[in-house]
């Protein structure tokens, strides 16, 4: 390749120019391949050295976020990233006698490396190099790490897969259309390989600048993401495309900003720093297997399994009308956490996923006697707890995954229902509503139900009944239940007679009435005495029979389940997003 002018076209803001090594080491003596090792240490050495007076690096820096080996030394374990296409890129060359002047690396690195021990293989976006887009790529790369997770030798890779995003990831460029001399129709780009590879491996990405177009499909293509505040936004296309087709006049934090897409749930997760995503990544991670054909990873626990806390006594009010903490709840029943936790309350392992949005649901992953297990609920403090769109997606989302994953569900239920009026019709709440029903009807791995207070209507029957009786269940004295919570019952029930009160005042009276003669049948031990629940439990037994229950199902319900699996595994594997 010759020597290009600068108004060639030549990605002049991203070129690393080449160390020099040593001459004797560089000529060829004609009888070894010292030579060719040398130009090959030579472009490596060029492209894994920061450059603060390229202009690329220093935009990166000036925008507050790390280089892209940067943040592969934060996020994997020392030392143990080897590069896979460290020698892809743009030489430019000498015509005579040939030497190599400048070499511009590919924007986007891949290869493997470790997280707390275990093999991953990461893909992270150079952004320094022509903005990320596909001008400043080779073909290829970037689907590589992806057609791996989706190869025919997946049962024996098992690689989980890891994606830094910044800028197109890859995707399309008009610039590349004159150097092509041809439009193109746009290509799958490596996305069918993403599917694939979903069906079969952990793939989590972490936005850490802009991500657009095809960077931004790869984001939620993923079973877990996580956007850094303030840094990083999410969008199909960029202001000036937006501009151009809506007039709409945008900066790339309001089209797409953390406010946007951690609130509606394009992204699961949202960080503080490029740090903190990347421990997010590691903590998720902690709780995955390596591939559906594997347990879930275990931990050696000190807390002890039979350990019974008094304050679930009395942390549901006996008043029905009154709140309470459920997160608080949940990490009283779950084992302590570590150092390492990114939650706020280090003294739990739960580790929530999609705390900004769908927030009438609750999610996450946490660890009873050292064993991963998945946390569903639902938080009475936002919309008094009943499921609405955003909350249906959540909790199917959620769902989906730990029964891809083999990870037992431990279920607390709160539920009064879907919301109402008119804002819920207007967002299909019911529509969304059977996404969550048909996930818990049909995930085969086991769930430990606890309905903890609340269960009325379609929406509890779904979560109270996850399985249709073949899961298991108990109940808290706490426990209120039916078709319609009772006070709305009572004035659906006996609406002509109410209305036909002489006074409000006695219309009041009437109600009052009513309650009172309901009030006994809605105690849960009347229910009990007909088996219409399997056992009401004090509530400080929650965490001793949880642990006994999943210590059961890693040693006996689990192990058939994958030797299952991998004897029918499909040719071509799904999982739904």
């Amino acid at each position: 390749m010759g020597t290009r002018r600068k108004d060639e076209g030549a990605p002049d803001d991203a070129r690393i120019p080449a160390t020099t090594t040593d001459a004797s080491a560089a000529a060829d003596d004609g009888v070894t391949w010292k030579h060719a090792v040398a130009r090959i240490k030579r472009i490596q050495q060029a492209t894994t050295i920061p450059k603060p007076h390229n202009p690329g690096y220093a935009r990166q820096k000036q925008h507050g976020k790390l280089w892209v080996r940067e943040r592969l030394d934060a996020l994997l374990d020392a030392g143990s990233f080897v590069e896979v296409g460290s020698l892809t890129g743009k030489p430019d060359v000498e015509e005579e006698p040939g030497e190599l002047k400048d070499f511009t690396p590919a924007n986007m690195i891949i290869g493997w490396g470790k997280v707390d021990g275990r093999k991953v293989f990461v893909t992270a976006d150079d952004f320094s190099v022509r903005g990320g887009h596909a001008d400043g790529g080779i073909q290829g790369k970037a689907a590589y790490g992806e057609a791996l997770g989706a190869s025919a030798n997946t049962i024996k890779l098992t690689n989980l897969q890891i994606r830094l995003l910044d800028g197109s990831s890859g995707g399309g460029s008009v610039a590349t259309y004159l150097a092509a001399g041809a439009t193109y129709i746009p290509p799958l780009a490596g996305l069918g390989q993403s599917m694939s590879a979903m069906a079969t491996v952990p793939v989590v990405s972490a936005l850490v600048g802009p991500v657009v177009g095809l960077g931004s499909a790869k984001a939620v293509t993923s079973h877990f993401s996580v956007m850094v505040k303030g840094l990083s936004q999410l969008f199909a296309a960029g202001p000036p495309v937006v501009k151009q087709a809506t007039y709409e006049d945008l900066s790339k934090e309001a089209l797409g900003g953390w406010e946007i897409h951690g609130r509606n749930g394009t992204v699961d997760n949202v960080a503080t720093s490029e740090l903190d995503a990347f421990q997010q990544i590691r903590t998720f991670l902690s709780y995955l297997p390596s591939s559906v054909y594997a347990l879930p990873p275990t931990t050696s626990s000190s807390d002890l399994a039979d350990r019974k806390e008094e304050e679930l006594i009395s942390i549901i009010p006996r008043r029905r009308a009154r709140t309470y903490d459920i997160r608080k709840v949940i990490r009283l029943l779950v084992d302590l956490g570590s150092e390492s936790s990114v939650q706020a309350d280090r003294a739990s392992s739960f580790f929530e996923i999609g705390e900004t949005w769908g927030r009438s649901v609750v999610t996450g992953l946490a660890r009873l006697k050292g064993l991963p297990v998945g946390i569903l609920s639902s938080d009475c403090t936002v919309g008094g707890g009943a499921i609405d769109a955003l909350g249906s997606q959540k909790a199917a989302r959620f769902v989906h995954l730990c029964d891809h994953f083999s990870i037992p569900l431990l279920n607390l239920v709160d539920q009064p229902g879907f919301a109402i009026g008119s804002a819920a019709e207007r967002m299909a709440t019911i529509r969304h509503g059977t996404a969550i029903m048909s996930a818990l009807y049909h995930a085969t791995v086991p769930i430990f139900t606890v309905i903890i207070r609340r269960s009325f209507g379609v929406a509890g029957g779904a979560f109270s009944d996850a399985g249709d009786g073949l899961n298991t269940r108990v109940a808290w004295p706490s426990a209120d239940w039916g078709s319609l919570p009772l006070e709305g019952g009572i004035e659906a029930a006996y609406k002509r007679q109410l209305n036909a009160a002489p006074s409000p005042i006695a219309r009041e009276k009437m109600m009052q009435e009513l309650l009172a003669k309901f009030e006994g049948v809605r105690d849960p031990l009347r229910t009990a005495n007909v088996f219409g629940i399997e056992e009401i439990i004090d509530p400080r037994d929650t965490r001793p029979l949880a642990c006994e229950w999943l210590s059961h199902v890693y040693t006996h319900s689990l192990p058939p389940r994958l030797l299952a699996r991998t004897a029918t595994a499909p040719a071509k594997p799904k999982y739904k997003l």
